[in-house]
């Protein structure tokens, strides 16, 4: 078997070039496959091979100090679901119209995997406020599927976000809103960009829906999760919904 990882990190990245060069010798040392993106606010690695190579990388990335805390998705898979190594520098890992992501103190608040479920089987929050899932993701995700009930939006691209969402104000007043999108980096940027222009009563999931899916199984869920390979969507047990093609070369 395969091991699989989808991983981000925000972190302040001088010499882009630099360490994208080093990522790409790290991954190719390993036989690692997969798509990094390297930009100046961080990393965005979706990375497959055999297990001890991958956690190797993880191991030998983690001792950068800017990404000491970085979080990895898991699945496994048959084979490896990618064709090459792509390692790409950006102007940003996630792009959102140059809006910065909220990191720190700017970082908005997050529910865990738990306590989601606790909320989606109860209908509402602790605090007894009724419960607003918001689905970040665009129309293709979210056509395999999504949160039971989740307020989607119709967009094709994440910079279309804002104007859909200012379209639905009035609907998220007075709820407690949970953003969520595939491993949780397009909310490091919803969210924060949702509360600076009022609605400050949003949320993000931690980990996204893969890290909901790793720690909590299926439950309010309704389908699978698109991601970004060959196996085109994962199920609440991190498996394909359909039978695993071999990568076009």
């Amino acid at each position: 078997m395969k091991l699989n990882i989808a991983a981000y990190h925000f972190a302040d990245v001088a010499d882009v070039h630099a360490l994208a060069d080093v990522v790409r010798g790290q991954a190719q040392a390993r036989d690692l496959l997969g798509s990094v993106l390297v930009a100046g606010e961080g990393i965005n690695l979706f990375l497959a091979g055999d297990e001890t190579d991958v956690r190797g990388f993880l191991a030998w990335l983690r001792e950068d100090a800017r990404f000491a805390d970085i979080q990895a998705k898991e699945s496994w898979s048959t084979h490896v679901p990618f064709a090459r190594l792509k390692v790409k520098e950006k102007s940003e890992i996630v792009p959102f119209a140059g809006r910065p992501a909220g990191t720190g103190e700017a970082r908005a608040p997050s529910v865990d995997a738990a306590t989601l479920r606790r909320w989606i089987g109860a209908g509402h929050d602790d605090a007894g406020k009724r419960l607003l899932l918001l689905d970040t993701r665009n129309r293709e995700e979210i056509g395999y599927g999504t949160f039971h009930g989740a307020r989607t939006l119709p967009i094709d691209n994440f910079n279309d976000l804002p104007d859909a969402v200012e379209a639905i104000r009035d609907e998220l007043r007075d709820a407690a809103v949970v953003s969520f999108c595939t491993g949780g980096i397009r909310c490091e940027k919803a969210a924060p960009w949702m509360r600076d222009a009022g609605i400050d009563n949003v949320l993000q999931l931690e980990g996204g829906i893969l890290r909901y899916f790793e720690e909590v199984g299926g439950e309010g869920y309704d389908g699978g999760c698109f991601v970004f390979d060959e196996r085109i969507a994962l199920d609440p047990a991190l498996k394909p919904l359909r039978d695993e093609a071999v990568p076009r070369a």
